[in-house]
């Protein structure tokens, strides 16, 4: 089994991909408001600021800007994804996880007393520069747009586009 060694910079910031466990599923949109909970009640415990934020169907991608004192972004998915899952189930809208993978074994979603609703991990990469930053907000932003979702990144509701469009008129 991989020893996964996630670099800790406090103060970093850093553009996350996390997935549902199957791409089939429309849960992040569909159960939005559990989402945005999970997220509000994660930051109140663990801050971080949020760059830029764009939640489809059956995966989201995020930018935050860690504390400067505190690096553990994996703490902080991980509290998101259990409440996340955990208010599902309570709602009775948890989707049926197979227990057993196409090959047989047991499958890789339900290891280590995992809810079946997420996969595994969730990749991640540090910005190191403006024009990093740039460009990942960018991605952020259109992927609504590669997937199909969307003619324009201003048409999907669930992207933080909206809130940084509201600062700029603002300022």
């Amino acid at each position: 089994m991989p020893n996964y060694r996630r670099p800790r910079a406090p103060g970093a910031t850093v553009f996350f991909t996390v997935c549902l466990a199957d791409r089939s599923w429309t849960l992040l949109t569909d159960e939005i408001a559990i989402l945005r909970e999970a997220v509000r009640y994660t930051r109140a415990r663990r801050p971080f600021g949020i760059d830029a934020w764009v939640v489809l169907p059956n995966h989201m991608h995020a930018i935050w800007t860690l504390p400067a004192d505190d690096g553990n972004y994996s703490e902080r998915w991980g509290a998101i994804k259990a409440r996340f899952s955990k208010h599902f189930r309570l709602a009775g809208r948890a989707p049926e996880v197979p227990a057993f993978g196409a090959g047989g074994g047991v499958n890789p979603a339900l290891r280590k007393g995992q809810s079946g609703i997420w996969q595994p991990r969730f990749w991640e990469h540090h910005i190191r520069d403006r024009q990093d930053l740039e460009w990942h907000l960018a991605a952020c932003h259109e992927d609504p747009v590669k997937h199909g979702l969307a003619g324009s990144a201003t048409d999907w509701a669930y992207s933080s586009v909206h809130r940084d469009l509201r600062n700029r008129h603002a300022a």
